[in-house]
């Protein structure tokens, strides 16, 4: 950060320029790469915070607020919150700026703002949400449909307020699909399994397997599978063993998100993605979030997975434990 704010504003134009486009005056949605990987998101928003602390705090939100700006490139854009949650610019939410946003959730109940927020303080990094893409220069987040997967990067400006941006799965470099990452679509690939060999095989049999360390739901990368019934009882899982039978609809999450309810209801709404705050044990159980997928099986349980966004992003995501 401190090398970006020596570049002053044409160094910083030139560098926007160069990761987005090689061309020093791009507009917004010519310069929009196929593809942005996290790494690049990283540096468009450390470039955004940059910009700012030289330009200062009015001139960078009207900037950041441009849907024709140099910080706007159709659905790749910086938005701005001061730590209290309010928005402060966006380029397409212009009807809530100056609302406060910190317990603004997405469609499965993530506290997104909250979690960007908290990731800002403590020196930046990613988060993972399911946010509307854009229609016509308009967001809407009444339109439930709308909502898909996303990778967030939010980064502090000052002490009193942070940017963030965000790319969605098909911005990023995909699984030769062109829909998700690779890690994503083999995820998807179990839970869809996991569901035909629940219906073809009869739920007992199933939930054995299911439960089993050494079976065929445990990947060679360690993904697997759960299975619920809607009320939320867990039936199957290879990590819990001693949960298996308990009714975990109550559980909540380090930001409180009621987990294992959003999982159910999207499931027997007839699945989808969910994202959620859970331990990794592959990190020594820290919490991380985790897109999660479910599917139902019949009316009486359904089955999910999830991927660890440090498995998108290439980096450690885990997130210090919030003291509320």
């Amino acid at each position: 950060m401190q090398k970006l704010q020596t570049l002053g504003v044409c160094g910083i134009f030139l560098l926007i320029a160069l990761l987005f486009s090689g061309c020093s005056t791009p507009s917004p949605v010519e310069s929009r790469p196929e593809t942005v990987n996290p790494g690049d998101l990283a540096d468009f928003v450390q470039a955004g915070a940059a910009y700012a602390e030289v330009a200062g705090e009015e001139a960078a939100l009207e900037e950041f607020s441009d849907k024709s700006g140099l910080f706007s490139r159709g659905d790749l854009y910086i938005y701005a919150y001061d730590f209290n949650g309010t928005l402060l610019a966006h380029p397409y939410e212009a009807d809530k700026m100056g609302t406060d946003r910190m317990n603004w959730t997405d469609i499965r109940g993530l506290p997104v703002i909250r979690i960007a927020s908290y990731a800002a303080s403590e020196g930046g990094g990613y988060s993972a949400y399911l946010y509307p893409e854009p229609t016509s220069g308009v967001i809407d987040e009444k339109a439930r449909d709308s909502y898909v997967p996303k990778i967030g990067y939010s980064y502090s400006v000052n002490e009193r307020w942070w940017i963030g941006s965000g790319i969605y799965f098909s911005d990023l470099p995909a699984d030769g699909t062109g829909t998700y990452p690779v890690p994503v679509t083999e995820m998807i690939a179990l839970v869809e399994e996991g569901v035909e060999f629940g219906r073809s095989s009869g739920s007992e049999v199933a939930f054995a397997e299911i439960s089993n360390r050494s079976g065929k739901f445990i990947d060679s990368v360690g993904h697997y599978l759960y299975a619920y019934r809607y009320d939320g009882t867990l039936l199957a899982h290879p990590y819990l063993p001693d949960s298996i039978g308990k009714n975990l609809i109550d559980k909540r999450g380090p930001f409180g998100m009621d987990i294992i309810r959003a999982l159910s209801e999207t499931a027997d709404a007839g699945g989808g993605f969910v994202v959620f705050v859970w331990p990794n044990p592959d990190k020594e159980n820290r919490l991380e979030q985790k897109i999660g997928y479910v599917l139902p099986v019949d009316e009486e349980w359904w089955v999910g997975s999830g991927v660890y966004l440090s498995e998108i992003t290439g980096v450690d995501t885990s997130l210090p434990s919030p003291s509320a």
